[in-house]
Formats: C-alpha cells, structure tokens, sequence
C-alpha cells in the first residue's frame, strides 16, 4: 500500500531535516572561501594504527610504516589537557588535504582526535564514522 499525501508528509520531514543537519556539518563561506569546522572525537590508542590508514584511504593518501613511525614518536609525549601538548600529522592525499591533531589522555589509553579539511560531506561523515568505530572497540 502506498502512502498518501497525509502519511508520507512526516517521511518527508524526517528526509528535509536530515538533508539540512548534514548540509549545516560543513560551515558557512567566509570571506568567499568554503570552511569547515573541525571533526573532534576520541578513540583507543591501540586504534590508531588502523584509523590512520583508513582515514588515509580515504583522503587518496598512501599512509606508510614510515609514516606510522613518526607519528608513533610524536604521539609519546602529547597531552590532552595542555594547549600546546597536541601532536599534529599532515596526511597530503590526492583527494584531500588533511591535518590530524593528537594527544594522548594523561591518565587513560584514550587518544583525543581532531581533524580539519575534510570538505566534502562524504569524508566528513567518514571520518565522522571512523571515530565513533575506533572509540567502540
């Protein structure tokens, strides 16, 4: 059975305002260029390794054991609470540009994550993705 204009109207509701949440993820322009806000969360550090490389992925960056060795250094001595106690990594990809902030919690295994340039909607809401995952396991 088919809806009518009545039952379908609450569908169509639903739809219009998930279009208009996931079209406010990214930022108004200023200044005449497109900006978006940073995409914050958490996850384990034994996950780090993993959400790199698929967040890597899908910025069309080759993410290597080079690459894993520095941040892994870098990473040590990072503290969430201090300002300056973040450690940040550039993932230069053929589809985005990206810069992955990083700081070890002080008294926990929890890595904090912030990262910013990911302009499309679809790698907003992966990389959205990857971190509620990797905090999940």
């Amino acid at each position: 059975m088919l809806p009518d204009e009545r039952t379908a109207f609450p569908f169509r509701l639903a739809a219009a305002a998930c279009r208009q949440t996931m079209s406010g993820m990214l930022s108004s322009p200023r200044g005449g260029g497109r900006t978006t806000e940073p995409i914050v969360g958490w996850i384990w550090g034994r996950n780090l390794h993993a959400f790199l490389r698929l967040l890597s992925h899908y910025a069309g960056y080759d993410f290597d054991d080079t690459d894993w060795e520095t941040v892994e250094a870098g990473v040590q001595e990072t503290d969430d609470e201090a300002l300056d106690g973040w450690y940040s990594y550039p993932l230069v990809g053929t589809s985005a540009t990206l810069s992955v902030a990083l700081a070890r919690a002080v008294c926990g295994e929890e890595v904090a994550v912030r990262v910013t340039g990911a302009e499309t909607l679809e790698l907003r809401l992966r990389t959205d993705t990857l971190l509620s995952a990797f905090a999940g396991i």
